[in-house]
């Protein structure tokens, strides 16, 4: 994982209390939740053909205890281009220059990144995967 070096805060907001008939606005810390940017690339390429590669992309936030802040985002890079595709299939839109034998190649590794279970957590942990 690598971090890109930016950070925002959230600060709690203030609550009242009851207090002895009383309502006395309770001081508490503002404690600063820092959100660490976050990002990791990984390649999936087959096994048998190593030079078939497609590249995915993950985004998220971190807290100083290293804890995911909200939802990952996760997509592909264009596989000539290297623009954000939404999904694998995504890569080659516009590419021409595949014969029959690297399209069966290609679709072989599209299908294994889609049967794969927990991709967002594989790209962001920067677990290993053979396809």
């Amino acid at each position: 994982m690598k971090n890109i070096g930016a950070s925002a805060g959230v600060f709690p907001a203030q609550g009242a209390q009851k207090v002895g008939g009383k309502i006395e606005e309770e001081e508490e810390e503002e404690e600063e939740e820092e959100c660490h940017p976050m990002e990791n690339e990984m390649i999936f390429y087959l096994r048998e053909a190593p030079t078939y590669r497609i590249s995915a992309v993950g985004r998220w936030c971190e807290n100083t205890a290293g804890k995911v802040i909200g939802d990952a985002d996760v997509y592909f890079r264009h596989i000539m281009s290297g623009q954000r595709c939404e999904s694998v299939r995504d890569c080659f839109t516009g590419w021409s220059e595949c014969d029959e034998r690297s399209a069966e190649k290609w679709e072989a590794l599209c299908e294994r990144i889609e049967e794969l279970d927990g991709l967002e957590e594989y790209i962001c942990d920067e677990k290993s995967v053979e396809l």
